[in-house]
């Protein structure tokens, strides 16, 4: 089959010939159709080893999917040959850039037929990252206040839409010119990052960013909110406050109820360039603006 390999950081990434996934125990090869990735994959220690620390280049990047189960693992349930699905790869496996991988059906949900590939593959990191983080770790309800970093972004523009729906007050910030990209989204107001201290005090910071962003956000927090992050642990914590760091775990319920959201018109997943498989080294080279979807196979 046809995948995006990486030897090593100084070769980057190419277009390669790689063997047929096998599928372990409770596992499914899904072929795939469209897939996303993160463009600091290659920062990430399991893109090089697996959970053992051993060496397990070339590996394949990208770990959102959306595709058709081709075969099942021994044991493997609540799936069947044929149907669609989307959902994430472990991050210390083969990823969803190459014709075909092997995911742990748990990490999957059934996409509806009336949702595009494209569409779905920009769903798994960014709405799971978005709910865990608002709604799991930082118990986000209605009437509070929710000031979100990197509004314009993958993850920040779903977190609004969701906050917003949730009967929150969203604060977006970003670079000035995302200022009607936010707005549009259903943010209250819009910041830019160099305005922070206009916001006053909020219930909740999610941030995106890390670095000095994230430490000048702490003191934002009211007494009992929550700062969480995804970008880095932090090193201040909110005054009678929680400070969290997380990372996006796999959720077939989630996700489900996310591409119910989508089919109702109550969210609008992040949308980008889609470009074939082969262009993918070019992608990972040369961000644009929006979220990057890889288009792998379209029978």
């Amino acid at each position: 089959m046809k995948a995006i390999t990486v030897q090593d950081r100084a070769s980057g990434l190419v277009l390669s010939e790689r063997p047929h996934p096998h599928a372990a125990e409770n596992d499914v090869i899904v072929r795939v159709h469209a897939a996303g990735f993160t463009p600091g994959e290659l920062d990430w220690p399991t893109t090089w080893a697996d959970r053992a620390g051993r060496d397990r280049t070339p590996s394949v990047p990208g770990h959102e999917l959306s595709g058709v189960v081709a075969e099942l693992g021994y044991g493997t349930t609540g799936l069947t040959v044929g149907q669609r699905v989307f959902g994430l790869a472990d991050w210390a496996r083969d990823g969803s850039l190459a014709e075909y991988t092997a995911v742990e059906a748990r990490n999957l949900a059934p996409l509806p037929a009336d949702i595009a590939h494209e569409v779905a593959a920009a769903l798994p990191i960014s709405g799971l990252t978005a709910w865990q983080g608002l709604f799991d770790h930082a118990r986000l309800v209605a009437g509070q206040t929710v000031l979100i970093h990197g509004a314009a972004g993958a993850v920040g523009s779903i977190a609004i839409q969701l906050a917003r729906e949730a009967g929150a007050r969203v604060i977006g910030t970003g670079r000035p010119d995302a200022r009607d990209a936010v707005l549009g989204l259903g943010a209250h107001e819009f910041l830019p990052v160099a305005d922070l201290a206009e916001a006053g005090a909020v219930d909740v910071v999610f941030d995106v960013l890390g670095g000095e962003v994230l430490e000048r956000s702490a003191e934002l927090v009211r007494p009992g909110g929550t700062l969480v992050t995804v970008a880095e642990p932090p090193t201040v914590r909110p005054r009678d406050g929680r400070a969290i760091f997380f990372v996006v775990e796999a959720d077939r319920v989630r996700l489900a109820e996310l591409a119910q959201r989508v089919r109702d018109g109550r969210l609008k997943p992040p949308s980008g360039p889609v470009r074939p498989l082969e262009e993918a080294p070019d992608a990972f080279a040369h961000r644009q603006r929006g979220k990057t979807i890889i288009r792998v196979t379209t029978d």
